[in-house]
């Protein structure tokens, strides 16, 4: 049995809280604004709570010897706001039916409105069709979360921002950019080149690098045939600079080692890389360790794992200040657009 219930106030490691990260007001005591969480970041909501003044909101979970999902509410939320807080991570199909059964749950214990918090959306990257007889999974999860019963959702970096036109519920993106900007500023790398590794991530790319006022550049991956390693040239000047590589989510690794290596070969002086999610799957761990990346920084949408938590070269920082900002808003119905910078 796994209790998801009240928030703890104990220390986490790894995670840095940005540099003059300014709380929002103590909330008052509101038996109507409620947040509950499944189990896949349980850390990241007790910070949330904490921001908040408020504590985590109690539900019960089980699950029976074959792995099927029992869960129920503990405490009553009629007429409540309700954000649950549930990024789609690894195990990936168990967090999205915790997250689907517990929306189902509040929305038959007659809460007023269900918020889901998503700060890591699976399925993501299977935004369209890019061969015959596949599905569109990331308009399927939208479509479930839906009909589950959310009346609104609050994502953090979606991998494509359009994922947004599949819901037909409003959806508010949120961007992890003010963080990540606000830690690479206080580094002061000298000669900072920010590097998009592809072709799709040049928007993002060139956003970070007006943030932090340094130059673009862009590595152009072409594969010579199927499961033949990949050829990079790099689009740009970095020869003698730090080259920054910003992606939104780190998976296995394989690219991002390449993509450094390129940038090294080109001349960089030294290479760090910067992602939202650190999903960090397979090999990734040992692949970032035995690389000539100096520093890794990513965001505690993803909670690490051991392996992660103990690799020196992954700077973990909290996006929690963040995320508790756009639900007080969302909440007391103010606009959060000021956060997506």
């Amino acid at each position: 049995m796994a209790t998801v219930g009240t928030a703890t106030t104990e220390k986490k490691d790894q995670v840095t809280q940005p540099k003059g990260e300014r709380k929002p007001q103590r909330a008052r005591h509101d038996d109507k604004f409620k947040i509950f969480c499944g189990t896949a970041n349980e850390p990241l909501t007790d910070e949330i709570c904490a921001f908040l003044g408020m504590p985590r909101s109690h539900a019960e979970l089980k699950r029976f010897s074959d792995g099927e999902v029992y869960l129920q509410i503990m405490e009553n939320v009629r007429g409540a706001d309700v954000f649950v807080v549930q990024p789609t991570c690894f195990p990936v199909d168990q967090h999205l039916m915790e997250l689907l059964l517990m929306i189902d749950a509040l929305k038959r214990a007659s809460a007023r409105r269900i918020t889901c918090v998503i700060p890591y959306y699976g399925y993501a990257r299977q935004d369209r069709k890019d061969k015959p007889r596949v599905p569109v999974s990331s308009k399927l999860v939208a479509d479930l979360l839906t009909t589950a019963g959310a009346d609104r959702a609050l994502i953090v970096d979606l991998h494509a921002p359009q994922i947004q036109g599949f819901f037909n519920i409003p959806v508010d993106h949120l961007f992890a950019s003010p963080v990540l900007v606000g830690y690479v500023k206080d580094q002061n790398l000298p000669d900072l080149t920010v590097v998009s590794p592809d072709a799709g991530g040049v928007e993002r790319a060139r956003f970070f690098a007006k943030k932090v006022e340094a130059p673009l550049a862009i590595v152009d991956k072409r594969r010579t045939d199927v499961n033949v390693a990949e050829v990079m040239h790099v689009i740009g000047d970095v020869k003698g600079r730090s080259a920054l590589i910003l992606d939104d989510i780190i998976d296995t690794a394989g690219t991002l080692v390449k993509t450094a290596e390129a940038l090294l070969d080109a001349g960089a002086a030294r290479v760090y890389a910067c992602a939202t999610h650190p999903v960090l799957s397979g090999p990734a761990i040992e692949r970032i360790s035995k690389s000539r990346i100096e520093q890794v920084i990513v965001t505690n949408s993803i909670p690490l794992t051991e392996a992660g938590k103990n690799e020196k070269k992954i700077k973990v920082l909290s996006i929690a200040g963040l995320v508790a900002r756009a639900i007080q808003s969302i909440h007391e119905e103010t606009s959060i657009s000021t956060l997506f910078a």
